[in-house]
């Protein structure tokens, strides 16, 4: 089976440092959100202040994807990938160093901004040096990247939570630290601009246009771009309503809703996250073989159950903790790891970092508005929330049976085994 064929220890060594743009996209927003709380109080911020900062960060990932992934087409996908990383960098030493919330707010902006133009960019570089029959497992891989920046920015919070802006720097340290040693090692890649000939050739039968003609907008509008793009976006998007509002909400909609206590909301969630890490390793094993998929219908429908449970309940406690095993048991298999392999299998390979930049983008600012919406809509009434996210995650399971049944067969039949990132075999 070529999802057991073993790979090369650069490939997951070019993978790791692709992933670190998910580890450093989630280690942001859960640093922001843990030490938002003592910022306030240190810089005396009032709440518009507050605010801005957490819609800010949010807001300048979407940016920063869109552009980002535009600039990786346009310029090379091996600059932007070593840059970026070093803007993030900088953005994370700023806000680790602020005096007050001005300063603070200028290192979010641009933190927020290289984050964004990392994911889709790093996704595309990873991509591009891995071999068909190793995609989906590098790709995967990233997601696991994404859950260890969850896990360490929370378990910082948590043992550091009585320390004040000393602990907040150190949370917000440890990915500038990050950041660098990732730069430096990205740096050291060797990578080359040959073009697998097999590409071109079939690219030459196909009619189509060189490697580099991604470069113009125009092919992003075409039905192999089009389709693949809305497909994959229409996906994320409705799945990332219900797991944002759960990412950023959910101890506070416990605590509102289903009259939890603060300790017992927190450790809920808090619980979870080793459950998350093993099992989206468990999804990378499967990354590249039928069972990834197969996985997939299952895990929806598991998703979708969850959801309704929680609708059913009203959001009482006793349902809201079922909903919280289905969905963690379910969502590593129904969620945005796949969206991640799915989108370089079927995305363009021109125009992969533009085409899924803009997917970043435009999901990210509807999590944003949606963000704004959801405490005053669950004061209303957790219901009509509960069930408003049950529905979209039904239409994120259609979405994503419509990718699995049309589109990755166009994309399996079609493959070429290419790698722009030639890693180096020592």
């Amino acid at each position: 089976m070529a999802g057991t064929r073993p790979i090369p220890k650069p490939l997951w060594k070019a993978a790791a440092l692709s992933g670190m743009a998910s580890y450093l996209d989630a280690g942001l927003i859960v640093s922001i959100s843990v030490n938002l709380a003592i910022y306030r109080d240190s810089y005396d911020m009032g709440v518009w202040m507050a605010g801005a900062i957490s819609a800010i960060v949010t807001g300048c990932i979407a940016v920063g994807s869109l552009v980002g992934g535009r600039l990786a087409d346009l310029f090379g996908r091996r600059r932007v990938y070593n840059w970026d990383i070093f803007c993030f960098a900088l953005g994370a030493i700023v806000i680790t160093l602020a005096p007050d919330d001005i300063t603070l707010l200028i290192g979010v902006l641009v933190a927020g901004l290289a984050a964004g133009a990392d994911l889709p960019t790093s996704l595309a570089v990873v991509s591009d040096a891995a071999p068909s029959w190793a995609r989906g497992r590098l790709v995967a891989f990233t997601q696991v990247m994404w859950m260890l920046g969850i896990a360490v920015a929370i378990f910082l919070g948590f043992v550091l939570s009585t320390t004040g802006m000393t602990g907040a720097r150190l949370i917000t340290g440890q990915l500038a630290v990050a950041a660098l040693v990732t730069w430096a090692l990205r740096s050291r890649l060797k990578l080359s601009g040959e073009q697998d000939t097999r590409e071109e050739t079939a690219a030459a039968q196909r009619g189509s246009a060189p490697k580099n003609s991604g470069s113009s907008l125009k092919n992003i509008w075409t039905r192999a771009a089009l389709l693949p793009m809305t497909a994959t976006f229409v996906f994320y998007v409705t799945w990332g309503l219900g797991a944002n509002t759960f990412g950023q909400f959910g101890t506070y909609l416990l605590v509102t809703v289903s009259d939890a206590s603060q300790s017992l909301a927190t450790g809920i969630n808090l619980a979870f996250i080793p459950i998350g890490v093993l099992l989206t390793f468990a999804f990378v094993r499967v990354a590249d073989s039928p069972w990834r998929d197969r996985l997939f219908h299952v895990a929806a429908v598991v998703q979708i159950l969850a959801f309704v449970i929680a609708s059913l309940t009203a959001g009482a406690l006793v349902g809201m903790l079922v909903f919280f095993v289905l969905y963690q048991l379910s969502n590593p298999f129904a969620g945005e790891a796949n969206y991640k392999v799915w989108s370089q299998l079927t995305l363009p390979a021109d125009t992969r970092g533009t085409t899924q930049g803009f997917t970043y983008a435009l999901s990210r600012g509807v999590f944003a508005v949606a963000a704004f919406f959801t405490p005053a809509l669950a004061d209303y009434s957790p219901a009509v929330l509960l069930w408003t996210i049950t529905a979209c995650m039904t239409v994120a399971a259609f979405a994503g049976v419509f990718i699995i049944r049309v589109l990755v067969p166009r994309a399996t039949g079609a493959a070429q085994d290419r790698a722009d990132l030639r890693v180096p075999s020592t």
